[in-house]
């Protein structure tokens, strides 16, 4: 799951995120954030959101109306000091609420509850098969960040390996053109799913690597993105 926490006190923030990466079951990125409006900025797609209420600027609830304009599916957890919110929380469809202090067991089951209700709406994974050097691979289209070609090979960037392989990297680029990915440059097929940023000629991934965007490709693979975005999100 991909994970955000916004709240407009840093220190709660880094709490927060501290008890989340802390989840024992699986590790988890957890993104953070010091206002609405810098949340509803980046453009981001999350899978769950915990969310302040009382916030300077927009507040949470604000907040969440304008993600649930195009986002329907995001799980957002409320937290906050005052148990009075609690009816407005719900009116924008609130997966939880906590109350400050928040207490890690709860915070946990939080993030347990949202895996299991993210399994039950999970669609059939897509996998792909590759021959490489170790031989024959089968990956999920989802665990790929991204095609790398450098010195005459091809390289899979994925969440636990690297995997090497022969091959033209415009056959790749049209293989996997179908499952969301895109050429920002001649060497690289980047999963656009993983897309966390662009800034200037570069790509941030959501692993926190840095993919080169290349003048010539810069405008037809934001455009991608944006047509990737706009249907991820309805």
């Amino acid at each position: 799951m991909r994970i955000a926490v916004c709240d407009d006190d840093e220190t709660a923030v880094s709490f927060l995120r501290e008890l989340i990466e802390s989840y024992p079951k699986q590790g988890f990125c957890v993104d953070g954030y010091s206002s609405g409006e810098e949340l509803l900025g980046a453009g981001c797609i999350y899978d769950m959101i915990f969310l302040d209420i009382d916030m300077k600027g927009i507040d949470g609830i604000e907040t969440a109306r304008r993600i649930r304009a195009h986002d329907r599916k995001v799980k957002i957890v409320y937290v906050t000091s005052y148990k009075e919110y609690a009816g407005r929380a719900f009116s924008v469809h609130a997966f939880g609420y906590l109350l400050k202090p928040v207490k890690q067991e709860k915070v946990w089951k939080q993030v347990e509850d949202a895996m299991l209700w993210q399994e039950e709406e999970a669609p059939e994974v897509k996998q792909v098969e590759f021959t490489t050097a170790e031989g024959l691979v089968r990956l999920s289209v989802d665990a790929i960040y991204y095609f790398e070609y450098q010195n005459r090979r091809i390289f899979i960037k994925t969440k636990d390996a690297i995997h090497e392989m022969r091959g033209k990297i415009s056959d790749i680029a049209g293989r996997m053109a179908q499952y969301g990915f895109s050429v920002p440059h001649k060497s690289f097929v980047v999963n656009l799913y993983h897309v966390k940023n662009i800034r200037g000629y570069e790509i941030l991934m959501m692993n926190g690597e840095w993919i080169p965007l290349s003048q010539k490709q810069a405008v037809q693979f934001k455009e991608k993105l944006s047509l990737y975005l706009a249907d991820k999100m309805r």
